[in-house]
């Protein structure tokens, strides 16, 4: 079963829109929340990562709070999470 991959982000943050394009030209689907429209959604960003910066990587129980582009491929490769492509086109898919 694929990850979901959810992403806290701030419109106009130039770290955040760094990491939508990482995250589209690298075939990840993922659900985007913009904290500044959601309060609670940003509550739960903050009590979950116990910070208040964007971007901020959820998947499943794995937290990468207030991140950059290289930060986010470290992250992805180290916790072998792959591209939604690459899922699908898996012999097991």
């Amino acid at each position: 079963m694929a990850s979901e991959l959810v992403l806290y982000v701030k419109k106009n943050c130039p770290w955040c829109v760094a990491a939508e394009r990482y995250l589209d030209e690298h075939g990840y689907a993922y659900t985007e929340i913009d904290v500044l429209r959601n309060y609670q959604a940003f509550e739960h960003m903050k009590r979950i990562s116990g910070q208040r910066y964007v971007p901020t990587l959820v998947v499943d129980d794995k937290i990468l709070p207030d991140f950059g582009p290289e930060e986010l491929e470290k992250f992805l490769h180290k916790h072998g999470i792959l591209p939604s492509a690459a899922i699908a086109d898996s012999p097991a898919a």
